[in-house]
Parts: C-alpha cells; sequence; structure tokens
C-alpha cells in the first residue's frame, strides 16, 4: 500500500508541474474539478445529466486550460522539453486527447443519424430526451476511456501503473480543489498571466 501512495505521488506531482504552469489553466481546473464533483453526486440520481455536466462543462473547461493556456514551449522550470513530457505523461497526454475529445465531440452524429441509435434507445421525443440519451453516450464515452487506459497501461506498462493512474483520474476532481482553490482570486489579482507551478 505504501508503494501504492508513493506511486499516486508521483503521478500527481508530474502532473502538477508538467501541465499546470498556467494560473488560467489551474483556474479551470479549480472550476473543473467542482464541476466534477457535483457530477458525482448527481450520478446515482440522474446519470445523463451528471454526464452532460462532466463532459459539457468540467472536461471542456479542464482541456481548454491544457489545449489554450498552457505554454509549449522548452520547460525551464522543469529544465524538460515539451516531447519530453507528451513522453512521460501516463494517462492521456495532448495527443491522446485530441483522439478522445474528438469522439466526445462526433458523438452526437450517430444519435442524429439514428435516435434509436441502432436500437438502444427509444427514438427521442423533443430535445430534452435528445440530450438524455447524449448524456448516457457520454457516460459510456467516460467510463470506456477510463478503462481503455487502464487495461492499455496493464498491457504496457504494469498492473500498478493501470490502477494508480485510475485511481488518480476518479480522486483527481477533489485533489485539483484542494490544490488550486487560490487559483481563481490569484487570477483576479494577478490578471492573465502565467506562471511557474509550484509544489
Amino acid at each position: 500500500m505504501g508503494r501504492f501512495r508513493e506511486h499516486l505521488r508521483e503521478q500527481r506531482w508530474d502532473d502538477h508541474r508538467f501541465y499546470h504552469h498556467s494560473i488560467i489553466n489551474q483556474s479551470l481546473h479549480f472550476i473543473s474539478a467542482m464541476t466534477f464533483v457535483v457530477a458525482y453526486v448527481i450520478v446515482w440520481s440522474d446519470p445523463a445529466l451528471a454526464a452532460l455536466l462532466a463532459w459539457g462543462v468540467a472536461m471542456t473547461s479542464r482541456q481548454a486550460g491544457h489545449f489554450f493556456f498552457e505554454p509549449r514551449g522548452y520547460d525551464h522550470v522543469n529544465d524538460v522539453s515539451h516531447e519530453y513530457k507528451e513522453d512521460v505523461k501516463v494517462g492521456y497526454n495532448l495527443a491522446r486527447k485530441v483522439v478522445l475529445m474528438g469522439l466526445w465531440a462526433l458523438s452526437p452524429v450517430p444519435l442524429l443519424i439514428d435516435p434509436t441509435l441502432f436500437g438502444i434507445f427509444a427514438p427521442h421525443q423533443g430535445t430534452i430526451e435528445f440530450f438524455q440519451h447524449l448524456g448516457l453516450m457520454w457516460l459510456v464515452l467516460g467510463i470506456g476511456g477510463l478503462i481503455f487506459r487502464t487495461v492499455q497501461l496493464f498491457i504496457i506498462r504494469d498492473v500498478e501503473t493501470g490502477l494508480v493512474w485510475a485511481t488518480k483520474i476518479i480522486t483527481d476532481p477533489f485533489h485539483d480543489m484542494k490544490l488550486y482553490f487560490r487559483a481563481p482570486l490569484e487570477l483576479l489579482r494577478r490578471g492573465l498571466a502565467w506562471r511557474p507551478a509550484r509544489g
């Protein structure tokens, strides 16, 4: 158990120091984390709404922070290149995130083409039912993305790495709230400048 916790701390630290330099990104991660926590609470009573919140608000704000506000050049704080960071990223690096977010963005298309989604749903009657079905699709996509990368890590690394990463992803909202709760106020105070990550 001690090794598991140490491995978890290492993955969290690498994620923070390599991919969260920007105060804007940190602020967006705080918003994302709060939204994910709300989604965790309501998933048991309304899974479709939880998934709509998780993907529509939490994931889009989180990934916008990475794609649009993180510096991509040489990381002088950690003395590594962007390419190095992409190589050592255990979970979804930016290249893998493009694939995942692409699947998410295209996911409404099959539902628009076939409202039954090949016989899975009764045809939606109006906008509300469409979004309920879409939310359930996004829930499956989220769980599938988690399971896919975990099993992939079992194969290309080892079982412990996969389990640690899955644990990190599931608990990231709580950790990010604790880590970045000051970021929105600091962003207001300092303006839209990015600063090096602090441990």
